[in-house]
């Protein structure tokens, strides 16, 4: 807490604090999140590539760092901004304090900021790039954020994916009636491990992976996980997903609800803010029922081009936002949020159900 650090946003706006993760500079498109816990899912997921996580929740740390919440196997968001860090963590599972993972996976945090200041900001201004540095002046630092791409024009889906074709373990006494075939966008430990535990055996696939490649596998179906980034620049991966869409039961989580969004002709947007956090209310247009959802995505369908076949069924009670579609002929659906919720709340885990009743009945 010695050292000073420095958060600089690119409209210019300064915010001091102190240093407690690695000593280095961290650059990326700073984005609030509303959740109260989950911080070690959070800096593990790769959907964070190219972000700078900021926690609404005073207190980040508390409980330490454990072993059965890593989302992937290293931390993949750019840096972290909190109000307090938790020093001395008290929690049973606690292998590590936040700092220490933090500096272990050479990734730069600052706290004691003003995180509600900046909340307000980005609410007001939308997701801005920014800079936490020890060593450069704020002119600087201004500086080198101009120079540097924006988040909407960066491809991180491709540096999150796997470079080679796996098989996720099965757990133990699974019989593996379902066979079903993962396209690698930024995919979560939790998601997997999730459809294994509902008897899937599992081979992920990296994002670029031709669509024959996939079907020669046989699989029963088909998941398209979230990830990172702008799906406008992604073509290549929606070229593939239009043919796996006519062979195959589609499933498509965050990233992979946008891609087949595109699939079907549909155009994306860049959200102010976007959504990120486990309290986000969504509404299923056929039943009519709220569930509380995990989101983290700054891109979104517009409702107006989802035709084609596709219509959307569910939305976001905050600012009326698409948060699901599905086709009206084909076995294919998706949702803007996150069905395997980690972090809680596990409101949405019968869209698994629903993704293997499509391949039963295939």
């Amino acid at each position: 807490m010695n050292k000073k650090a420095i958060l600089i946003l690119e409209n210019g706006s300064i915010f001091e604090g102190y240093s407690f993760g690695a000593d280095k500079e961290a650059y990326g498109e700073v984005i609030f999140n509303t959740g109260m816990a989950g911080y070690q899912e959070m800096l593990t997921d790769p959907s964070y590539a190219g972000q700078i996580i900021m926690p609404t929740y005073p207190m980040i740390g508390n409980y330490g760092i454990n072993e059965a919440d890593f989302e992937s196997e290293r931390i993949q968001a750019g840096g972290l901004i909190v109000r307090e860090e938790c020093a001395e963590p008290s929690h049973y599972q606690s292998k590590l304090t936040l700092a220490e993972y933090l500096i272990e996976n050479g990734t730069p945090a600052i706290g004691g900021v003003d995180t509600r200041a900046i909340t307000r900001q980005i609410r007001s201004y939308g997701a801005m790039r920014g800079i936490i540095t020890t060593k450069l002046t704020p002119q600087q630092a201004l500086g080198e954020i101009m120079l540097k791409p924006k988040y909407a024009d960066s491809v991180f889906v491709k540096q999150v994916s796997s470079p080679t074709v796996y098989d996720w373990p099965s757990i133990k006494c699974a019989t593996n009636k379902y066979s079903v075939a993962v396209l690698d966008c930024g995919i979560k430990f939790s998601l997997l491990n999730k459809l294994s535990e509902m008897d899937c055996s599992l081979k992920i696939f990296p994002c670029d992976t031709p669509a024959d490649e996939i079907l020669r596998t046989n699989p029963d179906g088909i998941l398209l996980s979230p990830g990172p980034g702008n799906p406008e620049l992604l073509d290549d991966i929606v070229e593939n997903i239009k043919i796996l869409a006519q062979n195959k039961p589609l499933m498509g989580i965050c990233l992979g609800n946008l891609l087949i969004g595109r699939a079907f002709g549909a155009q994306t947007y860049k959200m102010g803010f976007g959504h990120h956090g486990n309290n986000q209310p969504v509404k299923e247009l056929e039943s009519g029922r709220v569930h509380i959802t995990c989101q983290n995505h700054g891109f979104a369908l517009d409702s107006d081009t989802v035709t084609n076949g596709l219509e959307v069924s569910f939305i976001n009670l905050n600012d009326g936002s698409v948060e699901g579609v599905r086709h009206t002929e084909l076995p294919v659906f998706g949702v803007q949020y996150y069905a395997e919720a980690s972090p809680d709340p596990l409101d949405m885990n019968y869209l698994f159900k629903k993704f293997l009743a499509l391949i039963d009945k295939r």
